[in-house]
């Protein structure tokens, strides 16, 4: 039986901190961008005209249902048909904005949901303009409502980032692959993949929870 050694693994360690490297700048780039996405579209979905609504629904409903996987593959492999050739880091990112993107859009339009309309027309007849009765009457409580939602979204993101190594972006997952080929040591190198996956989830989740109660808890300015 082969004994373990792990020593094996940290003589890659630079090849495993540039992945650590990548996967959290793919999941910043796309929980921001899906962000935006989100915000624009759960306005639109309850703002927009009737052809931009069911365009977002058909985009939310093909994101949703449909492998993400999959989604990364149209983008790197298809687009390129059409002229659209970029980067493995590019075509991720992209392919991760768009999915993270999708749910954004329902997780906020839930949360816009769940503010009653009295409390936007009490706004309004406190004399507040639209912008500030979306700031603090729709948009701040909205948001409370659903961040836990999206924090566990945010999770499930980071995590999924690892199929970005299926086009060649050197994410921590093409990293353990890269090592794993060239040390053999399968158990030893996932092993540390998975652990190192976890402790990001633990530190994501903890700062979640920080953001979440400084945002939540700090006082209103007026």
């Amino acid at each position: 039986m082969q004994q373990l050694n792990f020593q094996q693994v940290w003589r890659y360690r630079e090849q495993l901190w540039d992945g650590i490297q990548v996967t959290l700048e793919l999941t910043v780039i796309a929980v921001i961008a899906g962000l935006a996405i989100g915000l624009a579209g759960a306005l639109l979905t309850r703002h927009g005209p009737r052809q931009v609504k069911l365009a977002l629904r058909a985009y939310v409903e093909v994101f949703r249902n449909t492998p993400s996987l999959i989604q990364l593959f149209v983008v790197f492999f298809v687009l390129p048909g059409l002229g659209l050739r970029m980067s493995p880091f590019v075509a991720a990112a992209l392919a991760l904005s768009l999915y993270f993107g999708a749910y954004a859009i329902e997780i906020l339009r839930a949360g816009l949901d769940s503010i009653p309309r009295s409390q936007i027309e009490a706004g309004h007849c406190l004399g507040l303009s639209t912008w500030q009765v979306y700031r603090h009457i729709v948009l701040a409580p909205a948001l409370r409502n659903v961040y836990p939602a999206l924090g566990t979204q945010l999770v499930i993101l980071l995590l999924g980032t690892s199929l970005a190594s299926q086009v060649s972006a050197e994410d921590l997952f093409h990293a353990g692959s890269f090592i794993e080929s060239r040390t053999y040591r399968s158990f030893e190198v996932y092993a540390v993949i998975c652990g190192i996956y976890f402790t990001l989830v633990l530190i994501t989740k903890a700062l979640l929870a920080l953001a979440g109660s400084l945002a939540f808890t700090w006082p209103v300015r007026r």
